[in-house]
């Protein structure tokens, strides 16, 4: 009987090492304050260039219609780790941001909590190995790392949300300073190039969150001055920048930007894309890139109406901090080798949450779906079936933004988005289909979807027990969702 059961265990062993050996690795690419339109892959005429990422696009899915959970960064990171909309944890601004207003912000949650079951932590439990690098912004201390969220390799990932500077010396209490005017996208990288060869033996996880192109806007001389030189040779019918609404009477004017033309920020993207060719290259010198899954999206809008205001993302409205499609419009490219058409297009709208139960499956790994609730596979549609089943996606930003942006809530389905106002309860309904800039607000015109849509975001927020505008002291009381 002894030998029968040793017999078994290594038979066991043995079948789940094969396995393990058949499944996919992940290389999972996230930018901060990446816009919709700084890609080539979605704006040909994009002043910035990025032929590794546009290459990337050709060779699996281009989502056309990929949503950040979030206008900010910290909640669609959470939205990425767990398969849920950040507002079921009052994870709902970056971690821990707070603007004035007119009225008090909601309630935040500045943590992601330890009882959630992160998407390494799951791929973890399965046999594979994870690697971090880049942009936590998840957690106040230690214990809310990535070390401690099913990662075991965490490089520069801790409590901020931006570097103190992308030249060494960096004050990175998880990334050792390199050698003085060492760039920290390409320090990043060589982590990331040697992490690969690490792990290369097993499935891995390889999370590359990068910082850039947040602010501070930084980067290397020779690449300022190469888009320096370009930028004299823009032309455009338009203004450089122009107004932008404001959303309280007597606010102070804010403006946004109009023309991609901001040479430290293109010279910050040619530095992400570099990476991104780089580590592709060393999957392919390894034999890796067959067996290699690849995502890549932002976590919110281009940074286009404050803080420089270094890039467009016209003709989509507003930017990083607004609910308009600026804010919440994202690259969104999944490479899935052997399975996706190269070159295939999807208008069909998906978002943040949908990475983990589609990663999952890809794996050949059951889903959690108590864990991921609010996540769908794309794998289906990734192999050229039927889109997944959903009715609507939904945002929630009870807050001010540092970028001039409004505290609202939206909701989208089919063609159709309707934004709704938390300081007055006002709604604004548009057609995507006809209208991305939306500008043209349909509201008063088609008053039985105002009310349908608003019903099912209302419904919704009763659901993941959203939290709203709070009065100020001896102030005002801020509207609420109907009942």
């Amino acid at each position: 009987m002894l030998r029968q059961f040793f017999f078994t265990l290594v038979m066991g062993l043995a079948v789940s090492f094969s396995m393990a050996a058949d499944r996919p690795s992940f290389v999972f690419f996230l930018v901060d304050d990446m816009g919709y339109m700084d890609i080539g892959a979605n704006n040909p005429d994009t002043f910035y260039e990025t032929p590794n990422i546009d290459a990337l696009a050709v060779s699996g899915m281009r989502f056309t219609s990929g949503y950040a959970a979030n206008p900010v960064c910290s909640p669609t990171r959470f939205s990425i780790m767990t398969g849920r909309y950040p507002t079921r944890a009052d994870a709902t601004n970056f971690f821990s941001g707070a603007r004035p207003g007119r009225f008090r912000p909601a309630v935040l949650n500045n943590r992601m909590p330890l009882s959630e079951v992160t998407l390494a932590e799951t791929l973890q439990e399965h046999g594979y190995k994870t690697a971090f690098l880049g942009k936590w912004h998840l957690g106040p201390t230690e214990e809310y790392w990535p070390e401690n969220q099913g990662f075991d390799f965490n490089v520069g990932g801790h409590v901020r949300g931006m570097p103190r500077s992308y030249f060494s010396p960096y004050s990175n209490p998880r990334l050792k300073d390199g050698p003085k005017g060492e760039h920290l996208t390409a320090r990043l990288t060589d982590e990331a190039v040697q992490l690969i060869h690490k792990m290369k033996d097993e499935p891995f996880l390889l999370y590359m969150s990068y910082y850039t192109v947040h602010t501070p806007l930084q980067a290397p001389k020779h690449l300022v001055e190469k888009y320096t030189k370009k930028a004299e040779s823009v032309q455009s019918d338009l203004e450089e920048f122009g107004p932008e609404e404001q959303v309280l009477p007597n606010a102070r004017e804010r403006r946004v930007r109009q023309v991609q033309k901001h040479a430290t920020y293109a010279a910050m993207v040619e530095t992400l894309d570099n990476s991104v060719g780089r580590i592709l290259n060393t999957l392919k010198e390894l034999g890796l890139d067959d067996s290699t899954v690849v995502c890549f999206t932002a976590d919110n809008g281009g940074l286009s109406t404050s803080e420089g205001s270094p890039t467009s993302n016209l003709p989509l409205r507003g930017g990083k901090g607004w609910l308009y499609e600026g804010g919440i419009r994202e690259p969104f490219l999944i490479r899935w080798p052997g399975v996706v058409k190269p070159g295939s297009v999807s208008d069909t709208p998906v978002v943040s949450t949908d990475f983990y139960p589609t990663m999952l499956e890809m794996a050949g790994l059951p889903a959690k779906p108590d864990q991921h609730l609010d996540g769908v596979s794309l794998a289906p549609l990734l192999r050229g079936k039927s889109a997944p089943a959903r009715d609507a996606i939904f945002w929630h930003y009870p807050h001010y933004s540092n970028q001039g942006g409004f505290p609202g809530g939206a909701i989208r389905m089919g063609d159709y988005k309707l934004i709704e106002r938390f300081e007055d309860g006002r709604v604004h309904l548009y057609d995507l289909s006809k209208d991305i800039s939306e500008r043209q607000d349909l509201a008063s015109r088609d008053p039985k979807r105002v009310a349908g849509m608003r019903s099912r975001l209302h419904a919704w927020y009763k659901e993941v027990d959203a939290k709203f505008l709070r009065a100020k002291e001896n102030g005002p009381e801020p509207w609420r969702p109907m009942k």
